[in-house]
């Protein structure tokens, strides 16, 4: 495959030269000049891999044109990623791969100034990784750093699934086809207060329990690049984030209290030894109904007032004002996560002064 994969170089940076017209030069996944942001796979940095839905490359350039060179896992032999891309922060679309190998334009007749494109994995891990081989463009520049860092632990809803009918309705095509993390409520959050994301979710999973035959929880992947129970170990070196937010509960439903708040203290221990210095935020399930909303709200108020009481003042809560089920098996829709993350918005513009 490293051989195949090399001769696709090659063959691509010939024809960059031989291409007068577009004026387009191959920049290989390794410039230094290529910002990634998420849990990315670094061990060969001239193929970076990325399964998580939310993970983004963000690239700056001057001219006119600008290529993606992509690979797709083709996870089960037909399931296709989607990507979100956004050129110069305007008019974000979705876009989805359509082979092992693709040359994607992703931006064509810009003026021939200085352009920023990011590109997002929308769907979730389950759907297979995808490769990032290079970019091309007439002149790769240095792209600027968010002010601020945030992680979104959670399930399906953090991960956007089941919120965009724009191509596919519910129940119709794929499962994923309705996946957008992109533009979920912790990118959108993120994006209102320039800050940068990282989703750390897995659709279905749970802190004690997960949903759908899954056979891991939370905290039993939290250090995994691939949050699926890889053994490749994440590096919590390369993403400090100032706040975390932790949305699960959704697949756990009610539990034992004595359980149920035992775990979730002990994961915020984990998450306090990986991030001394981060802001955590507890939060309801948006989509719950009311039975397990009132539980939820229970056992974090519950949660965080021992923190509290036990030395960590930097752990919080925030209980939605309302459930969010419009979208496909009752998840929040694309509205709906617009209102979602301006509940968030607020509240954390409030708690960090930003």
């Amino acid at each position: 495959m490293k051989y195949l994969t090399a001769l696709f170089l090659i063959i691509l940076s010939i024809s960059a030269q031989a291409s007068p017209a577009d004026s387009l030069t191959l920049y290989r996944a390794d410039n230094p000049l290529i910002q990634y942001v998420g849990r990315v796979d670094l061990s060969n940095p001239l193929r970076p891999r990325m399964w998580s839905p939310g993970v983004y490359i963000k690239v700056r350039f001057r001219g006119r044109k600008c290529q993606l060179l992509i690979n797709d896992q083709e996870m089960y032999g037909k399931s296709h990623n989607y990507l979100e891309i956004a050129v110069d922060n305007k008019n974000p679309y979705r876009i989805q791969t359509t082979g092992k190998t693709n040359v994607i334009t992703i931006a064509d007749g810009l003026d021939e100034g200085i352009h920023t494109v990011l590109i997002c994995k929308d769907t979730e891990s389950m759907i297979g990784f995808i490769d990032f081989l290079g970019i091309r463009c007439n002149k790769l520049l240095a792209t600027s750093k968010a002010k601020h860092k945030i992680e979104y632990i959670g399930d399906s809803i953090t991960s956007g699934a089941g919120m965009d009918q724009s191509l596919v309705p519910c129940d119709k095509g794929e499962w994923y086809d309705q996946h957008n993390a992109y533009m979920s409520y912790g990118p959108t959050t993120s994006r209102n207060l320039n800050a940068d994301w990282q989703l750390t979710s897995v659709a279905g999973i749970g802190l004690v329990h997960s949903c759908c035959n899954m056979n891991v929880v939370m905290p039993q992947v939290f250090d995994k690049v691939y949050l699926r129970n890889d053994s490749l170990a994440w590096d919590f070196k390369r993403y400090q984030p100032d706040l975390v937010t932790i949305c699960l509960g959704q697949n756990d439903g009610v539990q034992d209290s004595a359980l149920y708040c035992g775990a979730y203290l002990q994961f915020i221990g984990t998450i306090r030894q990986r991030y001394p210095r981060a802001d955590i935020v507890c939060l309801t399930s948006p989509m719950a109904d009311g039975k397990l909303t009132d539980a939820l709200q229970r056992y974090i108020k519950a949660i965080t007032a021992y923190a509290n009481a036990n030395g960590d003042k930097k752990v919080y809560k925030y209980f939605f004002s309302r459930r969010y089920y419009n979208g496909c098996g009752t998840h929040p829709d694309l509205d709906e996560h617009q209102l979602i993350a301006g509940e968030l918005t607020a509240y954390l513009k409030k708690l960090k002064g930003w």
